[in-house]
């Protein structure tokens, strides 16, 4: 095997590569995930110990935002090759605006509901919406890139209203909480407007031709299609052990084993931004060229890893340590993270046709609102009934599991160039298919 190696593209060239459309859409990331900075960590603070909900129904209120998105993804991956992803988009931004002031203002579960079914229904529509826009913006040998600049840009928000929620919030002040919430829905107006009237002529209408009979074109065809299936289960299990117990489990396991404030939440959410923001993009240099696979794998490790740091909270319930600890399993998460989110993306993107990208992102985006419907009433199940090393065992198991469906299963069946791996890098290359 050569031990020459291509040189790997810089920032700067990134950045000046990039068609103006996507800078544009870059710009108001951070405003944006600000706001959810402000309320992703305190969802479970905020019904269960402000407006008094038992644990257990918090569970199935969190479930429900992505019950009702996997509900509609469906539809609207067909609604995005036919309309475009900028008019669904642009209904979606009204949607979260409404789901955030009901949610300010309810008092009863079902109030609540209404709330979290509005913002179900957007989160739903918005990632396949989202992740096809981006597509259309940006040009292939950008997007792994364009991911993980925009995953760096969005965990600044989020970090930085974590810190200031932390800060801000008081249980004993229920006020403070319907603030954060309507400050989440200022948060999605500079994004409507951008989209709305600046960005008019972005990923409109698609134009399709006479050889492909999209409206006949089923899910099911399209799962039937190489390595779709295999990604589609990867992209399930990497959101059931990942991102659905980061946003529910852990804070719930936080909060009632290791017994850590509000404000340890906050510095927790804040370091696992911090690590995000700092190594996010010396990551993407090093992954560049590099098979998508084998990094999801060794991200699978480190999540195992953040897991086994989070139990170990509950030794030491209540005190600075378990603080710490927590603080340490979002930042080894983070990183993981910085693994994962410039490649499943890229990988989907890379894979699915023109005129089929709403489908494989709405495919995409299912199997990680199934995670997401089925994560949050078993942690919370598990947590409430004082099962805790369950709940840490077989999340360890879980991650460790990702990797070995990353690299044995899927990896046999993606192209190389689909796999990150570059033209000049793969003749270089003798690793096995």
């Amino acid at each position: 095997m050569s031990t020459t190696t291509a040189p790997r593209p810089s920032l700067a060239s990134f950045w000046h590569d990039l068609p103006r459309e996507a800078k544009l859409l870059l710009s108001v990331v951070v405003f944006e995930f600000l706001g959810t900075g402000l309320v992703l960590p305190f969802h479970v603070v905020y019904l269960h110990e402000v407006r008094g909900f038992a644990l257990s129904d918090v569970g199935l209120l969190l479930g429900l935002p992505p019950l009702v998105g996997f509900l509609v993804v469906g539809p609207a991956g067909t609604l995005i090759d036919r309309l475009g992803a900028r008019v669904i988009l642009v209904w979606t931004f009204l949607l979260l605006i409404a789901g955030d002031v009901v949610l300010a203002f309810a008092t009863t579960p079902w109030a609540a509901a209404l709330a979290l079914t509005l913002s179900g229904v957007a989160f739903g529509v918005s990632w396949p919406a989202s992740q096809s826009l981006i597509a259309a913006a940006v040009p292939a040998g950008l997007r792994q890139r364009y991911f993980g600049v925009n995953f760096t840009l969005l965990n600044l928000g989020i970090g930085l209203g974590g810190i200031l929620g932390g800060a801000f919030l008081d249980v004993g002040r229920p006020g403070t909480f319907q603030a954060i919430y309507l400050l989440d829905a200022a948060s999605y107006l500079p994004g409507f407007f951008l989209l709305a009237v600046v960005l008019r002529h972005v990923a409109g209408r698609p134009v399709h031709d006479d050889t492909h009979d999209d409206a006949r074109i089923s899910y099911l065809e399209v799962l039937r299609r190489p390595a779709v299936a295999s990604l589609m289960l990867l992209g399930f299990a990497s959101s059931f052990v990942g991102y659905s117990q980061l946003n529910a489990g852990m804070p719930a396991f936080a909060r009632a084993v290791g017994e850590v404030s509000t404000q340890g939440l906050g510095f927790a959410f804040a370091a696992n931004t911090v690590v995000i923001v700092l190594l996010q993009l010396v990551v993407l240099q090093r992954i560049e060229g590099r098979r998508r696979t084998r990094v999801i794998a060794v991200m699978g490790v480190l999540w195992a890893l953040s897991w086994v740091l989070l139990g170990g909270s509950g030794l030491v319930p209540g005190t600075l340590g378990a603080t710490m600890l927590v603080a340490s399993c979002a930042s080894v998460f983070a990183l993981g993270e910085t693994l994962l989110q410039p490649t499943i993306p890229a990988l989907v993107n890379d894979l699915a046709p023109d005129h089929l990208r709403g489908r494989y992102n709405a495919l995409s985006s299912a199997a990680f609102q199934l995670a997401a419907i089925i994560a949050p009433p078993i942690s919370g199940a598990l947590v409430g009934h004082h099962l805790g090393g369950v709940y840490i065992g077989s999340l360890v198991v879980g991650s460790l599991l990702v990797g070995v469906l990353a690299v044995v299963r899927l990896e046999p069946q993606l192209p190389p160039e689909v796999n990150g791996v570059r033209a000049d890098t793969a003749t270089q290359e003798t690793v096995p298919a």
